[in-house]
């Protein structure tokens, strides 16, 4: 099961030049981020293979130091996922780079129950895997319970027993890490205008209008916004036009946009370099992050990879496209 994007894992050839380059950013990249801002960030794939898998774990953390992440988000699925992303986590975290882990779940399951109890399983598995400060509780799973292809922007938009169904998992995610590491920080949230989805969680109802259901709390709500989305403070549809950063800050959390991206087909590797941190994306979320409370920004994603050329480096977790200079020159000049 591979994180999606949106709109819908260490070799040693390397090593020693690695460690010695990750040994003497190290200091830097500490201070570079002595504030602790965790603004700019990336994904990646350390349990999915691809260049992940080929490319040590110093290397990928001396690329994310070159490029000025300090938060790298990585997907967990199953209990050996979880020791994998745990492994490279450490490392991260003494390169002064906050890792934490997005824990997928699917909704085939017979009731909310069964749902609860598998999320229950794998929220557990990751917090006694290693004790991150942030656990993100399921990935576009308002996505899998719309109608068809509607806003989500409205409670009837959604199927009711999917809907119970991703409510019982992200219930069960969040009681399984809690009974671990009671002081973590959940983070949970979707794309595109799926905001009612979240809306319900948080006061208990559902789409067959109905309340008094056990409610949802989280401490982050993430978003996932690509280039074929336009502009996320006017995104249009069959329910009009919405400022999504607004109604996602009144839901009265800090804002993540998790992921962010350049659709591969796009255009050339200079377009896209050029929309990514351009005024409808990057140069857009640094500009309103204190309007609408954006804490942090995660590129989508570090590598090519199974998922498309999404990467700000290509499969061969060598070669550094025109996207990754421009995000090092943004990060560089916009400070956070």
């Amino acid at each position: 099961m591979m994180l999606a994007a949106c709109g819908g894992s260490d070799s040693s050839a390397d090593s020693a030049a690695s460690t010695q380059s990750a040994a003497s950013s190290k200091s830097t990249a500490k201070a570079a981020s002595g504030s602790g801002s965790i603004f700019y960030g990336a994904n990646g794939h350390n349990s999915n293979g691809g260049a992940y898998d080929f490319t040590s774990v110093q290397t990928q953390l001396s690329q994310l130091q070159d490029l000025g992440a300090t938060i790298y988000r990585n997907d967990v699925y199953s209990q050996t996922s979880a020791n994998m992303v745990a492994g490279v986590a450490k490392t991260m975290e003494e390169g002064g780079v906050t890792m934490y882990p997005v824990m997928l779940v699917n909704l085939n399951y017979n009731s909310e129950d069964e749902a609860y109890n598998a999320g229950f399983k794998l929220g557990q598995q990751t917090a006694n895997s290693y004790r991150y400060k942030y656990y993100e509780v399921g990935n576009e799973l308002e996505a899998k319970a719309l109608i068809g292809n509607v806003d989500g922007t409205v409670w009837n938009q959604y199927n009711n027993w999917s809907y119970m169904l991703a409510r019982g998992a992200i219930r069960g995610l969040i009681a399984g890490v809690k009974s671990v590491d009671g002081s973590a920080k959940i983070v949970l949230g979707g794309t595109w205008m799926h905001t009612a989805f979240f809306q319900m969680l948080a006061d208990g109802s559902q789409p067959d209008g109905t309340w008094g259901h056990p409610a949802v709390s989280w401490d982050v709500t993430s978003w996932h916004w690509y280039s074929n989305e336009g502009d996320i403070t006017h995104a249009c549809g069959g329910t009009g036009c919405h400022d999504i950063l607004q109604m996602l800050h009144d839901m009265g959390k800090p804002i993540w946009i998790n992921e962010f991206g350049v659709r591969p087909d796009f255009g050339s590797y200079d377009q896209i370099a050029t929309y990514m941190t351009g005024n409808l994306m990057m140069a857009q979320f640094a500009s309103v992050a204190s309007k609408y409370n954006i804490q942090s920004i995660q590129a989508f994603q570090l590598y090519d990879d199974g998922e498309g050329a999404y990467g700000l480096l290509e499969g061969d977790g060598i070669t550094k496209k025109p996207a990754y200079w421009a995000y090092k020159n943004f990060v560089q000049s916009h400070p956070m």
